[in-house]
């Protein structure tokens, strides 16, 4: 329990510690209203208090030994990356090479460009060995398309047309 007498002591000095604090407001808006006073005739906006405050942030951080180290080992990572992605380009380079050359790869092609030349063959154009892609499919709708005109009987009279 406090006593009626420190508790009146403890009233004023609660009361001559808020008007401190009072007194301490007015006097830092005081100052930080000449501080923008004195910045606006100085030209330095808010932005550029950003831009510098950002800037040498940025530039204390990359001083760090801790982002140093961080950047060392990430090029690092990167190169090990690089490299690793390299070889496995090489291999399936390689490994294609090596298909492309295979007896099961030759039997393949082989059989498709029979079937090239029996299409075009089929289908009524000369034949001519390792014909492109487009030249066998162009002359298959060639075909198509004068096979379907045959099939399509012309009406003879004018009787025909109006039924």
């Amino acid at each position: 329990m406090i006593s009626e007498e420190e508790k009146e002591e403890l009233k004023i000095e609660l009361a001559k510690l808020e008007d401190e604090i009072s007194t301490l407001r007015q006097v830092l808006a005081a100052k930080e209203k000449h501080l923008i006073e004195i910045k606006q005739k100085l030209g330095i906006s808010l932005m550029n208090e950003l831009k510098q405050n950002f800037s040498k942030s940025w530039h204390d951080m990359q001083t760090t030994s801790a982002y140093k180290k961080t950047h060392e080992t990430l090029s690092h990572a990167g190169q090990k990356a690089t490299a690793a992605i390299s070889n496995v380009g090489t291999a399936i380079s390689k490994k294609f090479g090596d298909m492309r050359n295979s007896p099961t790869f030759k039997s393949f092609e082989e059989k498709v460009e029979t079937t090239v030349t029996s299409l075009k063959t089929k289908v009524g154009g000369t034949s001519h060995p390792g014909g492109s892609f487009e030249e066998v499919l162009s002359s298959t709708a060639h075909a198509s398309a004068q096979s379907s005109l045959a099939g399509t009987r012309l009406p003879e009279s004018e009787e025909e047309l109006q039924c």
